[in-house]
């Protein structure tokens, strides 16, 4: 048997390839690239990170960013193997880090070692949605208004609660430029100003889910942008004369006003204790809201009456045991009083 042996046509030394040997195909490769500049645009007012002409909110931390960038910046070739990576980094000055990074392997069976700098560049710039946000641009105002009576205190706090929960909503799925510019507590009620069109829709329609009400849109254009027209949008959202928690009377009888649909009152009759729906009109007259309610206890039943410890006058106030209150002796039950007579309202 005869070992015919093969030599390299560049050094002439032994090897086991047709052509080069590998430490000749090494040296003929360039195996490591690094970019030794780097730069990184970022909001000092947010932390986004711009990427090329794109923002982005992803949350970093300097060092461990400025590592990342650091490896981006290094390309290593493919035949490579058994790759090792290290960096270490100081910063000369507070817009600068530099970086030097060690890269280790295999190629072509030959250890291979190297090392490079690569200089992190920071450069702050303000974002798209700062720099909408600190002018004060907006597309729709929200006019939260009610029907025959100013907002109270808990609708305008609520109000101002489901707008943040859409905002933060929005912005966790990815409209950044989708935000509240700010939110005014007026005589009237409350305007919300929001900077694109979607999420004022959202935030109408979240508040009449929840509260009730009516929308009507009242575009206005303003002006032009590459060839679209540019519309701002006042949406004028009328909360319903009842509140959700309203207690009313009507012909003798008393409802907690559960909601409201297409001019109809969804009320729970106090009485009988059943659901009912009442046509919305202005035939009943307010006593309270169920949220407002004292707490009395119950001192005695006696068939279809009890007694209720007045917690004002100290008073036993006789009143009718409704069948779906369930009442027994010496409960708590909660009570409005009704300011023509002052009639005690069991609530439950």
């Amino acid at each position: 048997m005869s070992i015919q042996e093969n030599f390299c046509p560049k050094c002439g030394g032994k090897t086991e390839n047709e052509g080069l040997c590998n430490k000749c195909l090494r040296s003929s490769v360039e195996w490591l690239v690094c970019e030794p500049r780097v730069q990184c645009v970022f909001c000092p007012t947010c932390g986004s990170i711009r990427k090329g002409s794109i923002w982005t909110d992803v949350p970093y931390e300097r060092m461990k960013l400025a590592e990342e960038l650091a490896f981006e910046a290094v390309a290593v070739h493919n035949d490579v193997q058994d790759l090792e990576l290290g960096i270490t980094m100081t910063e000369p000055t507070p817009n600068r880090t530099l970086c030097t990074v060690y890269i280790r392997g295999t190629l072509f069976g030959e250890p291979v070692y190297k090392t490079c700098e690569v200089l992190i560049v920071w450069r702050k710039e303000q974002c798209d949605r700062c720099s909408r946000l600190s002018g004060g641009y907006y597309e729709s105002i929200i006019q939260v208004r009610a029907t025959g009576r100013r907002p109270d205190l808990y609708e305008r706090q609520r109000v101002d609660k489901i707008a943040h929960e859409v905002e933060d909503s929005t912005q966790e799925s990815g409209e950044r430029l989708s935000f509240i510019t700010r939110i005014d507590d007026i005589r009237d009620g409350v305007d919300i100003v929001v900077s694109s069109h979607n999420i004022g829709d959202t935030i109408a329609r979240q508040i009449v889910t929840e509260m009730g009400g009516k929308i009507t849109r009242h575009p206005k254009l303003v002006g032009e942008r590459e060839g679209k027209k540019l519309y701002r949008i006042t949406l004028l959202l009328r909360l319903p004369q009842f509140r959700k928690g309203d207690v009313i009377t009507h012909k003798d009888r008393y409802y907690e006003v559960r909601g409201t649909d297409s001019g109809l009152l969804r009320v729970f009759d106090l009485r009988e204790g059943i659901s009912n729906v009442l046509h919305d009109d202005s035939g009943y007259r307010l006593i309270g809201n169920v949220r407002e309610a004292e707490t009395a206890d119950v001192t005695y039943i006696d068939q279809d009456m009890a007694g209720i410890l007045d917690p004002v006058s100290y008073e036993i106030r006789e009143v009718k045991a409704h069948a779906w209150l369930r009442l027994t002796d010496h409960e708590k039950v909660r009570i409005l009083r009704d300011p023509e007579g002052g009639e005690l309202i069991l609530v439950g």
